[in-house]
């Protein structure tokens, strides 16, 4: 295989990582690793510092176009921010002496979970609730268009249950430079019960922030190859905002069962990953 195959293949992988994390706040991080890893045989700390890179350009692709639409909540993203960000320097460190084939199989169980619960029904008469303490102090409550362009109102709920589930993301995310954005809209969705597109969409803002934190370490080790990162990047970036074009003209029912469908099947791979010592 010639390097411009070789670097024509990855790009196309990337490209569907993108459009994958874009769609489903996933961040497409946690495809590139066994992209990389398995397909390709490259060292999975040089994949994880790949995969680091591609989740930051993924957030850029994408949360741009989110911010512009008025789906994403960034007063929560940035308070959530400050949970992941901390948890993302430690996972970072612990990435050296933690084992990480049990970390896979501990998030691929997590995965699965998050997949059941996505299509948990929720008490929507909660939506609209009067803002109350640290909700009602920074003013997290919003607003997000629908398919139609009418504004629906929504109130965020359980915010320090959200907060510890973040630090866990953010933890993950610095060991598995997978960006946990399944995590993150776990949280979102089902603790603090906030829309399943406002969910995605600050996901990957968040994401990148996340990354970013966790890059610093990886690069200083050495684990970032540019000549990696260069397709995969520019695969991801691409993928990312096709993505962000068609999720907000898409119905949240299609994207929760996507949601489902692909964390459950990534889930088995990362069990079956972590049980073989592969990842």
């Amino acid at each position: 295989m010639t390097i411009l195959t070789f670097t024509l293949i990855i790009f196309l992988g990337s490209l569907l990582a993108g459009l994958l994390g874009s769609l489903t706040g996933l961040g497409g991080g946690i495809v590139i690793i066994p992209m990389l890893s398995l397909a390709f045989g490259i060292d999975i700390r040089y994949a994880i510092g790949t995969s680091i890179v591609a989740v930051i350009a993924t957030s850029s692709g994408a949360a741009a176009a989110y911010v512009k639409e008025g789906i994403t909540n960034i007063r929560l993203g940035m308070f959530l921010e400050i949970a992941t960000t901390i948890g993302a320097i430690v996972g970072a460190f612990l990435a050296v002496y933690a084992p990480t084939h049990l970390i896979a199989i501990i998030f691929g169980v997590i995965l699965i979970f998050s997949a059941i619960l996505s299509f948990q029904k929720k008490n929507q008469q909660l939506k609209n609730e009067p803002a109350k303490g640290w909700v009602k102090k920074l003013k997290l409550n919003s607003t997000y268009p629908d398919i139609n362009g009418n504004k629906i109102s929504y109130s965020v709920h359980k915010i320090a249950g959200g907060f510890v589930m973040m630090w866990v993301a953010g933890i993950l995310s610095g060991l598995l430079g997978i960006g946990s954005g399944a995590l993150k809209v776990l949280a979102m969705d089902n603790i603090m019960r906030i829309p399943f597109k406002v969910s995605t969409t600050t996901s990957n803002f968040m994401i990148g922030v996340t990354a970013a934190t966790s890059a610093v370490v990886y690069f200083q080790r050495g684990y970032i190859d540019p000549g990696l990162c260069l397709p995969v990047t520019l695969g991801v970036l691409a993928g990312a905002l096709v993505g962000s074009q068609l999720l907000t003209k898409s119905q949240t029912k299609g994207l929760r069962i996507v949601f489902a469908v692909v964390i459950t099947i990534l889930a088995i791979e990362m069990i079956y990953n972590g049980a073989t010592h592969r990842l």
